[in-house]
């Protein structure tokens, strides 16, 4: 398994996800670090425990930027990797609500540059859909589907640029996820060319606010 965790619930709230998560370290991507739709105004006490530990245990921290699909400035995004990475050791960082389409990317280009700049190591794109294929090539990861199971399995195309691309730098997240078929979305998934993934049971408005059920086994 390869999985992105992106628990966004506090760890406070819910200490027991965390500490799940954070035994279960080495079988992730990456754990995406959300305390307040980023970073936030200062230091989170709870958060900067949480981090420590998944890092202790193994685990890469993506901080959390809303990219506001391309109207944030570079240098604010810029700087809430610096946070990220100031109060919580961050790595990288998971780019949210990415633009998808081509005259959006020179503008997700200098975005990633700004990040990279600001000590990112890892940069994972969230469009949330399959963008135009130079997406693909700015970052370590690209999500290519998020959305809910019965869409998954319904409604999913590929287009043909995914299958050049190693497995490895795309990743599906889906929510909704009936339990039992937890594995089945891990193995479908793999079968559409996307090697991680981060399947949840949980449903709008946060379907993030539960550790995902593939963490408590192998589902392969």
């Amino acid at each position: 398994m390869s999985l992105l965790i992106p628990l966004y619930v506090h760890p406070a709230e819910d200490p027991g996800a965390w500490h799940r998560l954070i035994s279960a370290a080495t079988d992730t991507y990456g754990v995406v670090l959300n305390p307040a739709s980023g970073p936030g105004e200062g230091p989170d006490p709870a958060f900067t425990a949480a981090a420590g530990a998944l890092r202790a245990a193994g685990a890469s921290l993506l901080g959390y930027v809303d990219t506001d699909y391309g109207m944030r400035a570079a240098a604010d995004v810029a700087q809430d990797m610096r946070r990220h990475r100031e109060w919580y050791g961050a790595d990288g960082c998971f780019l949210d609500r990415v633009t998808a389409t081509p005259a959006g990317l020179p503008a997700c280009r200098k975005l990633v540059r700004a990040v990279r700049r600001a000590g990112a190591g890892t940069v994972v794109l969230n469009p949330g859909v399959h963008p135009a294929p130079g997406y693909a090539r700015l970052a370590d990861l690209t999500v290519t589907f998020e959305g809910h199971w019965s869409t998954y399995v319904s409604a999913f195309s590929r287009p043909a640029w995914t299958a050049r691309q190693p497995p490895e730098r795309l990743c599906h997240l889906v929510y909704g996820v009936p339990e039992a078929l937890v594995p089945l979305a891990v193995r479908t998934a793999h079968s559409r060319g996307a090697a991680v993934c981060g399947p949840v049971t949980g449903e709008p408005p946060n379907p993030w606010a539960e550790l995902t059920p593939a963490l408590a086994g192998d589902p392969r």
